[in-house]
């Protein structure tokens, strides 16, 4: 098991080949996702939209992974928190919306799946279920496609740290690893599976650990830090690519909400443990780097602002104005005709 400590922030910039217009897009997705994420729970309050489960506290792990995927030849099997995955893919803000409110044009199920079921045909991101761990399957199965057919892609599984208590995980990380498919294992481990801390989960403090059990790499990597996430899962991609297999990335987040809104995490976690959490918030200490390195000033962060709260007012109100699915259609898909 490795440990991606990184090196300065800003060594990591030069390394990770980024310019300064990725870092740029990066900060701008991590930043969309926390604005839609916080639209879909004032929503929720207002009797607008039936659930949000939140990726607050993940967006820099989320973002940082997804940018080192290859978005017109990789393909994406993500779970029910993987908002910024998913804008940084091509997601955009009205498709969120339309999905959050069961509008027959949400891309990822016509309106048919719970919130938060993410999936795109034209994004090469594969539809999600609610049992936990089952994407895990899904990627080893796109990988192993992908190779029958000679092509060039890499698949990616993101989860929480619950999922690897599951069956799927194993058989899914057992499977890739004896055939050397081309997967990398995303586990945004956030420490708590709904009210269940990690110590409760496993008998060990590292889901990277339980990659030894299968031959793959095994990479601790700070998820605060998306370059240290875009660092440590680009080079699990080439690794993929060359041929040599699967790598488990355990990327360590914050959540900074409850489980879902049916759930108040105040109830089995302190005020204490909260405000510690709160005080990690990736997404201005991003903003500080870069500030930091002279890329980043006021002035911008005042036009982000602006933009986005555009962009997810017109969401809003693109969604709120687009039709329900037709009955007629409940049963398609579902039954041969």
């Amino acid at each position: 098991m490795a440990k991606a400590k990184g090196k300065a922030a800003a060594q990591k910039h030069r390394d990770g080949g980024l310019a300064t217009e990725q870092l740029h897009e990066m900060y701008y997705h991590m930043a969309m996702a926390r604005a839609l994420d916080e639209r879909c729970w004032v929503m929720n309050r207002g009797g607008q939209a039936p659930f949000v489960i939140s990726g607050q506290g993940h967006e820099a792990a989320q973002v940082g992974a997804a940018m080192a995927f290859d978005p017109s030849q990789d393909f994406l099997c993500p779970y029910y928190r993987d908002l910024g995955v998913v804008l940084a893919f091509g997601v955009t803000a009205r498709e969120v919306m339309c999905g959050l409110l069961a509008r027959a044009n949400d891309p990822s199920s016509g309106g048919r799946q719970m919130p938060s079921h993410w999936g795109h045909a034209g994004r090469r991101i594969i539809t999600g279920s609610s049992p936990v761990a089952t994407q895990i399957l899904h990627a080893a199965g796109v990988a192993l496609a992908a190779r029958i057919r000679g092509e060039d892609t890499v698949a990616a599984a993101f989860f929480g740290e619950g999922s690897s208590n599951q069956g799927d995980f194993h058989e899914g990380l057992n499977f890739a690893s004896v055939h050397r498919l081309p997967v990398v294992f995303v586990c945004e481990n956030n420490g708590y599976a709904i009210s269940v801390p990690l110590s409760k989960q496993m008998a060990i403090s590292s889901v990277a650990a339980r990659a030894a059990g299968y031959g793959i790499p095994g990479v601790e990597v700070d998820g605060l830090d998306p370059l240290a996430v875009y660092q440590a899962t680009q080079a699990a991609v080439a690794r993929a690519r060359r041929g040599e297999g699967p790598t488990l990335l355990d990327v360590k987040v914050v959540r900074l909400t409850s489980h879902s809104s049916d759930d108040d995490q105040r109830s089995y976690r302190t005020a204490e443990d909260l405000a510690a959490e709160r005080a990690q918030d990736p997404i201005p200490r991003f903003r500080a780097w870069m500030e930091s390195q002279g890329i980043w000033d006021a002035q911008q962060e005042k036009s982000l602002a602006a933009r986005i709260k555009g962009e997810v007012e017109d969401a809003t109100e693109f969604a709120l104005a687009s039709p329900v699915p037709d009955a007629a259609t409940l049963l398609d898909h579902v039954y041969a005709p």
